[in-house]
């Protein structure tokens, strides 16, 4: 192909010099078309850095063109409804229809093959529950060390930074909760004015980087934080050990982000990628967190605190229970969030190796607590892949109180699943700092979408559950959600999931796979 670009340049601009002087003048338009495409040629020949360009010059261009709209041409050419990751068409469609006010009701059947193995179901009852009971579509969080509690919504927006997304997705994330009351988490990037022009209720995250209570050095700023914990808005406040897509790695936001604002809030130079650390520096170990956590709801007047993690190692985990029972000092939540969870950034062999799924690690922690016997003193928040009621039902059932939503959020604000998060160029404006994306957003439309997508999904959760006969999502049981193993064999989340006696770690009653573990924690280090 290069060979024959390169024999025939000069027979071709022969031909079109000859053909010129007896056709129209027009003609020499062809002649005009010639010159770029051939420099563009003769620069693919020379380059380097591409082999498909110098064999196949100009050509080349093309296999590029299709490449980069390869995520387009599978979502909208060849997709069917359960296709697509990290989310399937139904699943963002139902949040579309649902936050537009659209039907979202389904004909002529399931489309799902309800004899594949992994399908799931929720068993119902002919006894009917035609409503949840009367407060129960809230929780309150709140330990007896906790003189603010907050009653919670049981689905809220999960942890999202300004700088992650746009200004204007973050006030009508913020506008949503508001009208719908519902919290906020504000990500670990710190509580921007776009968080608190509407005045929706805030759930601080602190991570690491210790972004809006950090000091030039990026250590943790005691004052600073009491200030700002000390804004009606915010609710609670939530320490980010780790998080389900990257655990073991700090935050990253492009530098493409960090524009002059984003790095004001932050404390950090401008244009420059912000990298977290992987641990904190305010704290070490089992007994140094819930120190710290003392420490913050005193700063903050005693409002909530806990703290979020995605489970790794269980002796780490036991190593803080066994640290909250010497001590006496409880968190008053904890987040579980999955190793499916979402990010705007992540080294792909973390986001993929790494971690343990939302469901293993959210049933692992309520097991833990109840057999340390402290469950009681605690709510339990779950963070991965939350999307309708089915999926809220399935963790209710596995021990959470509280569901997060984050890309379910996104959707509802108009996200396309087009997988850029992390280049600055998000087509919808929802995950870019790039202004002539974000702007276009109409801040108080997608407000009012948010609102009712969190609005329908509860409603929808009523009547699932009522449907199973409970009138109370903490009679919720595992039993109650079926998985087909193959043909012929079904099983229930008891059996796969199975329950640990209350308080049987600490009388030494457990007889189990996790002894090992228990026996080699120590409160003293992770």
């Amino acid at each position: 192909m290069r060979t024959f670009f390169l024999g025939s340049i000069i027979p071709i601009y022969v031909l079109v010099w000859a053909l010129g002087k007896y056709l129209d003048r027009s003609f020499w338009g062809l002649f005009l078309l010639l010159v770029p495409l051939t420099i563009l040629g003769l620069r693919d020949i020379f380059q380097r850095k591409h082999i498909i360009l110098r064999n196949y010059p100009i050509l080349g261009h093309f296999r590029f063109l299709l490449e980069s709209i390869r995520p387009e041409i599978q979502q909208y050419f060849v997709e069917r409804f359960d296709d697509g990751r990290p989310f399937s068409r139904e699943q963002r469609s139902i949040v579309y229809q649902r936050a537009k006010g659209d039907l979202d009701t389904s004909a002529f059947g399931t489309q799902h093959d309800v004899y594949a193995a992994g399908s799931e179901w929720l068993e119902h009852s002919l006894q009917v529950v035609p409503k949840l009971k009367e407060g129960d579509d809230r929780i309150t969080v709140g330990n007896h060390q906790c003189k603010k509690p907050y009653s919670a919504s049981r689905l809220n927006i999960s942890a999202m930074s300004y700088g992650s997304l746009s200004k204007t997705a973050v006030e009508a994330l913020n506008w949503g909760a508001k009208d719908g009351n519902f919290y906020h988490n504000s990500g670990e990037g710190g509580i921007s004015p776009y968080h608190k022009k509407q005045g929706g209720d805030l759930c601080w995250q602190v991570g690491t980087g210790y972004f809006g209570c950090r000091t030039s050095e990026g250590l943790f700023d005691r004052d600073m934080f009491a200030k700002k914990a000390s804004l009606d808005q915010v609710k609670m406040i939530e320490i980010k050990l780790s998080q389900g897509a990257k655990p073991g790695h700090g935050g990253m936001l492009p530098g493409a982000k960090v524009n002059e604002e984003v790095a004001k809030i932050r404390n950090v130079e401008e244009g420059m990628d912000v990298l977290s650390p992987p641990i904190h520096s305010a704290f070490d170990g089992p007994k140094g967190l819930l120190n710290f956590v003392k420490d913050l709801r005193e700063l903050s007047g005693g409002k909530p605190i806990g703290f979020k993690l995605c489970v790794g190692k269980k002796s780490e985990f036991f190593a803080i229970c066994k640290a909250m029972v010497e001590l006496d000092i409880y968190p008053d939540f904890i987040t579980v969030d999955g190793s499916e969870g979402g990010t705007g950034s992540s080294p792909r062999e973390f986001t993929d190796f790494l971690g343990t799924p939302l469901n293993d690690g959210l049933s692992f922690v309520h097991n833990a607590l109840v057999a340390a016997g402290i469950r009681d003193k605690l709510k339990i928040i779950a963070s991965g892949k939350v999307i309708d009621a089915f999926n809220m039902a399935c963790k209710f059932a596995l021990g959470a109180d509280i569901c997060n939503s984050a890309r379910g959020m996104m959707f509802a604000l108009g996200c396309i699943q087009a997988l850029r998060c992390n280049s600055n160029n998000c087509p919808t404006g929802v995950a870019t700092q790039d202004p002539s994306l974000y702007k276009l957003i109409h801040i108080e439309g997608k407000a009012e979408r948010v609102a009712r997508y969190h609005k329908k999904t509860m409603l929808e959760l009523e009547h699932l559950i009522g449907a199973a006969g409970v009138d109370e999502i903490i009679k919720l049981k595992k039993r109650h959600i079926k998985r087909r193993l193959g043909p012929g064999k079904i099983t229930n989340y008891e059996k796969l999931y199975p329950k640990l006696e209350f308080n049987s770690l600490m009388d030494n009653t457990y007889v189990g796979p996790w002894l090992d573990d228990w026996e080699d924690s120590t409160s003293e280090r992770f």
